[in-house]
């Protein structure tokens, strides 16, 4: 039998992925320039001839092309091995690996059995439709080779019985056969999502939303945590996009549109390098899919960025110097909370600290710590992963989130045995974590023994500073914030005019406001003696608590935000 180089070398079976899923006349063409088997001038003339649609045709018809050298560019281009089919010993017994109807249905052969599969000749060797939806339905991945469409064509019939005679000339175009499933080929589809992802970053987007209408496919991208619109591609480039996105992820299937989805995507933009976490949702209209992008650069936020004025940095500072306890950071979805959290570890990173997390997932790899993917699937839950990280002698754990009882237990007993504890919880307030981890099932002496403190944020759009403009309260505003004219005498109330470095917005970036509950002796009685939240709110106020709103207030004052930002994130503060 003719020698068959496996592609178990030169490509393993998911990096088939990361190319396009289908292609165009224009591709194809830019493919055979590059390769040198059409020249410049070559292609000029034939265009000139007004063959439109069918220029390779008119190619291989001049002579200037053959079917051959072109499938051999092809193939080179998804780096898949050539080879010629007809002069293959295929044995019946391979044959028989692959049935009929899957032959005649994605127009392949089989030409090789290998020890961990089968090896099939496919006549595009950029139809990943075909190797994904093949993949699935033998149950295992093949290796793919690829063979000009006329010799796969002639085995067909010549194996399988399938299709015509082969002497007579196809009644289709074999060099754009299932090339392209949209008006516009894949090389423009790359270049759209590329310029999506790169504009979605130049605006320090931090999601990508796309989705499906019964006319449009919307684009929203969310900066500074508010949505905006964005011009939408053509409705029947929808599947195309969203198809390439999955292939980006090198572990979606494109095959699949039932069911919800997870990937991530890794892109270079510049010289950063940008995680995106995307996850597909099926709708009426289609594949919604949301992309979260990670830029890196985050975690090197010192705490001033984080929005603390001098003297709250100064209590943070203390509090994250503790040795041990527990420090919880609370608020809704999209207050921050991880954010903080990982300034918090970069804060305190040294050599001679061991650190760990547990997360779900791990959004941001960061140097010189351990960090524990969730995986409940396999039974490496929350509670699972902190026992095991208490063996590994860590002085400092992070815990994504405290979620339940078991969890909360665990945290609370290693921040009793000497390791300094990082959490989350979903509470309104600082002294509301009290109740909710009662609620979950905790013990109120626990919870006063080990919780050192609370810190309750919000986040708020900070002025642009290329635009920023001495600014005017409203009278409305100052009833709503409780400000009078005395604090305003001294004030440096400040709005954006709205620039080109914040598309006239007049915000650039976001800030935390922050509430902070230090349990002290007297808040641990009253703990211990299950006192309501309302008690233990008034008890930090009067050891000198400001809430987010006070805080709030503080930094409209100082020109870092707005009093609309201040009242809008604050709707709950009662006070």
């Amino acid at each position: 039998m003719a020698r068959v180089v496996l592609l178990s070398k030169l490509l393993n079976p998911t990096s088939i992925h990361f190319s396009p899923v289908s292609i165009n006349q224009e591709f194809i063409l830019e493919i055979l320039l590059e390769s040198g088997l059409v020249s410049k001038a070559q292609l000029d003339v034939a265009r000139g001839g007004g063959h439109g649609s069918g220029l390779i045709e008119h190619l291989v018809q001049a002579g200037i092309l053959t079917e051959e050298d072109y499938m051999r560019a092809l193939a080179a281009h998804a780096s898949m091995e050539f080879v010629d089919v007809l002069a293959l010993d295929v044995k019946a017994d391979v044959l028989d690996e692959l049935p009929k109807e899957l032959a005649e249905r994605f127009k392949v052969v089989p030409v090789a059995r290998t020890e961990g599969g089968l090896v099939v000749a496919v006549s595009n060797p950029l139809d990943f439709d075909t190797f994904d939806s093949l993949s699935h339905l033998l149950g295992v991945t093949p290796e793919f080779v690829c063979g000009a469409p006329g010799a796969v064509r002639e085995a067909l019939f010549k194996w399988y019985g399938i299709g015509t005679d082969p002497s007579k000339p196809p009644s289709s175009n074999v060099y754009e056969e299932k090339a392209s499933e949209t008006d516009a080929g894949d090389a423009p589809i790359i270049r759209m999502v590329t310029s999506l992802l790169m504009e979605a970053y130049t605006m320090r987007a931090s999601d990508i939303h796309l989705e499906p209408m019964e006319k449009v496919f919307r684009v929203r991208f969310r900066v500074d945590g508010v949505l905006q619109e964005m011009q939408s591609p053509p409705k029947r480039l929808q599947a195309a996009i969203i198809s390439r996105l999955k292939i980006m992820s090198g572990t979606m299937s494109i095959a699949e549109k039932r069911l919800p989805q997870d990937g991530r995507i890794q892109v270079t933009v510049g010289n950063r390098q940008v995680d995106l976490r995307v996850s597909t949702v099926p709708t009426t209209h289609g594949e919604s899919v949301v992309m979260r992008i990670l830029d890196k650069s985050a975690l090197q936020l010192g705490l001033p960025q984080l929005g603390f004025l001098s003297d709250d940095q100064a209590i943070f500072e203390k509090l994250i110097g503790f040795p041990d306890g527990i420090l919880l950071v609370t608020g809704p979805t999209g207050s921050g909370k991880t954010t903080t959290l990982y300034a918090c570890l970069n804060y305190i990173n040294r050599p001679d600290k061991k650190l760990i997390t547990v997360e779900d997932p791990v959004e941001y790899q960061m140097a010189g710590i351990n960090q524990v993917q969730v995986n409940t699937e396999i039974g490496m839950t929350f509670p699972a992963a902190l026992r095991s990280m208490l063996r590994q002698a860590p002085n400092i754990i992070m815990v994504g989130e405290i979620r339940d009882a078991d969890t909360a237990n665990i945290a609370i007993n290693a921040s009793l045995t000497g390791h300094l504890v990082f959490s989350t919880l979903h509470t309104n307030d600082a002294p509301g974590a009290v109740a909710r981890l009662v609620d979950i099932g905790v013990q109120p002496f626990l919870v006063s023994s080990a919780v050192r403190a609370v810190v309750a944020q919000r986040l708020v759009r900070r002025i642009c500073v290329k635009c920023k403009a001495p600014a005017e309260l409203l009278p409305s505003d100052m009833r709503a914030l409780g400000i009078d004219a005395l604090q305003i005498s001294s004030a440096s109330v400040s709005r954006g005019a709205g620039c080109e470095n914040c598309r006239n917005g007049g915000y650039k970036g976001r800030a935390g406001i922050f509430e902070f509950f230090v349990v002290d002796d007297e808040v641990r009685r009253m703990i211990n003696e299950r006192y309501t939240t309302t008690q233990l709110r008034k008890r930090a106020r009067e050891m000198g608590m400001r809430t987010l709103r006070e805080d709030g207030i503080r930094k409209v004052l100082s020109g870092m935000t707005t009093a609309d930002e201040v009242i809008s994130a604050t709707m709950g503060d009662k006070e």
